[in-house]
């Protein structure tokens, strides 16, 4: 009997005693898959803050640069308008020069599209002809045999 219980009795206690020291160096030894992905996730965050205050700085760059091309513009306009009181050698040059720069000024600021007429839905099936076939119809769109 002792013969038969040594072959099974050095396996199982060999078993017990791996289990006991995995679970030892499990505990002890810290986790690095944890704290890496952790790391890697402050990373991608602190990247993705970056890049939104690059967005929000290059978005109001943008609009202070289209701020002062407007002035720009307005300022050239005005420019162009003392000039051509100035310097204009007759009425009628003068006028036509002004109602250019005027007509200029007008045409800058585009209009909104008008609403449409109807506010009905637009249909997703042929309206009927009053003597034709419907839409239905098994004859509906082919040409008549002749």
């Amino acid at each position: 009997m002792e013969q038969s219980l040594t072959p099974w009795l050095m396996p199982a206690l060999a078993l017990i005693v791996g289990i006991v020291i995995g679970f030892i160096i499990a505990r002890t030894v810290p986790s690095a898959a944890p704290s890496r992905t952790q790391r890697d996730l402050d990373e991608l965050k602190e990247r993705f803050d970056s890049y939104q205050s690059e967005v929000v700085t290059h978005f109001n760059t943008s609009a202070s640069l289209l701020k002062k091309m407007n002035q720009s513009y307005h300022d050239v306009q005005d420019h162009l308008a003392q000039g051509a009181g100035r310097l204009a050698l007759d009425e009628p040059t003068r006028q036509r020069l002004l109602a250019a720069l005027q007509a200029e000024e007008a045409n800058a600021p585009r209009e909104r599209l008008t609403p449409p007429k109807s506010t009905l839905p637009p249909k997703d099936y042929a309206p009927k002809v009053d003597d034709g076939p419907g839409m239905l119809d098994e004859t509906f769109g082919l040409k008549p045999k002749v």
